[in-house]
C-alpha cells in the first residue's frame, strides 16, 4: 500500500469537522461482517491482532498529508482511525496515537467495540481524544443478525468491554447505532438499546440508517419517518441522541494526485458521482476521467437508490494493498 493509501483527505466530517483519516487495516480484516458495510465482505473474519504497518510509517503518511492540505489552504480538525478494517486488531495502534499525540491535532478512532474487553485494547484507545464505538443491538440474537461476529465472540465480554471502557475513558466517548430496517429496528430492540446507552452515558449517542450501498442487498434504510419515531422513543432515555441523515456530501478537496486521493477516500467512503465530479472539475477533468478508472478496474460503480455511487475496487486492488 502507497503513503497516499494510509492517509487520506482531509473529508468533512458532520461530528469531527475536517478529518483526515488514516487506513491502516488493510481490506478487510475485520471481526465483524456487518450486513450494512460499505466497504465489502469480510475476508479474513478473525480477533488476531497483529501488525500491518510500522507507526512510524503511518506517521509519515499523515505528515505527508497534513502538509499538502496546508499547501492547499485545508485545515485539518481530526487525524480519525477510520480504516477498511476494525483499528483495534492492530498492535500498533496505542504506538501510533502516541506518535501523532505531539501535533495537537485531536485524535479519533472509530471502532465497532468488539475488542474492549481486552485490557491491552482499552490502554491502546485511552491514547485517543475521541473515540466513537458502534452499539448496534442490545439482545444477542440481533446482534448476531446485524454485525455477524467471529464465532468466538461473546455477546455479553463485548458489551461488558464497552462499559468497561467508557468508564476508564477521559476523553469524548461517542456511540453509533446503525439501524437497518426490520432487523434491529423494534420498539422492544430500541427500548433495551437505550437502557444500555443510558448505562455507557456516552457524551453523544448516534442513531443512523444505512445511506450507501450495503455489501447485503437486501438491506435497508429506514425511512425518515420511522427513524425520527424511534430517535424519540430513545430519547426519554439517552438525551444526547442525535441522528446521522442523508447529508450533503460537500467540501471534498483534492490535495495531491488525483487519482491516489480519490482511491484513498473511497477505499473507505463510498462517494456520489456527483461530488466526484465537483472534485475533478476542478483539477481540469469530468466524467470520460472517472469512467477511464472504472474500466481500467480502479474504481466499482453501484446504483443505490437511484444514485451511482464510486468505490475503490479492493478485489481488485488488495493485492498491492498487503502489507
Amino acid at each position: 500500500m502507497s503513503a497516499e493509501m494510509l492517509a487520506f483527505g482531509p473529508v468533512p466530517s458532520r461530528r469531527l469537522g475536517n478529518s483526515l483519516g488514516i487506513n491502516h487495516i488493510p481490506a478487510k480484516y475485520c471481526t465483524y461482517a456487518c450486513v450494512y458495510c460499505q466497504v465489502g465482505p469480510t475476508h479474513p473474519l478473525t480477533l488476531r491482532r497483529q501488525t500491518f504497518f510500522p507507526a512510524v510509517e503511518v506517521a509519515r503518511a499523515v505528515a505527508g498529508k497534513l502538509s499538502r492540505a496546508q499547501h492547499a489552504g485545508q485545515n485539518v480538525d481530526a487525524i480519525t482511525f477510520v480504516p477498511d478494517g476494525e483499528p483495534t486488531l492492530d498492535l500498533n495502534l496505542g504506538e501510533m496515537l502516541a506518535i501523532l499525540k505531539p501535533l495537537g491535532i485531536t485524535l479519533a478512532v472509530i471502532t465497532n467495540g468488539s475488542l474492549m474487553w481486552n485490557a491491552e485494547v482499552r490502554a491502546a484507545l485511552l491514547g485517543a481524544n475521541w473515540v466513537s464505538v458502534k452499539v448496534d443491538a442490545a439482545h444477542e440474537r440481533v446482534w448476531r443478525a446485524v454485525n455477524r461476529p467471529h464465532g468466538r465472540l461473546s455477546f455479553e465480554q463485548v458489551m461488558d468491554g464497552i462499559r468497561t471502557f467508557a468508564a476508564e475513558f477521559q476523553g469524548t466517548l461517542v456511540t453509533e447505532t446503525m439501524l437497518v430496517d426490520g432487523v434491529n429496528d423494534s420498539d422492544a430492540e430500541i427500548d433495551t438499546l437505550a437502557d444500555f446507552l443510558a448505562e455507557v452515558q456516552p457524551d453523544e449517542a448516534w442513531l443512523g440508517t444505512p445511506i450507501r450501498p450495503a455489501v447485503d442487498p437486501w438491506v435497508r434504510a429506514l425511512p425518515d419517518e420511522r427513524l425520527f419515531t424511534v430517535a424519540r422513543r430513545a430519547q426519554a432515555q439517552v438525551p444526547v441522541l442525535r441522528t446521522l441523515g442523508a447529508e450533503p456530501e460537500s467540501g471534498f478537496v483534492l490535495t495531491g494526485d488525483p487519482l491516489d486521493d480519490i482511491l484513498a477516500i473511497t477505499a473507505v467512503h463510498p462517494l456520489r458521482e456527483e461530488t466526484l465530479l465537483a472534485m475533478l472539475r476542478a483539477r481540469g477533468e469530468g466524467a470520460p476521467w472517472l469512467e477511464a478508472q472504472v474500466v481500467a478496474g480502479r474504481l466499482r460503480r453501484i446504483s443505490y437508490r437511484g444514485t451511482d455511487f464510486y468505490l475503490y475496487d479492493w478485489e481488485r486492488g488488495k493485492e498491492k494493498r498487503k502489507p
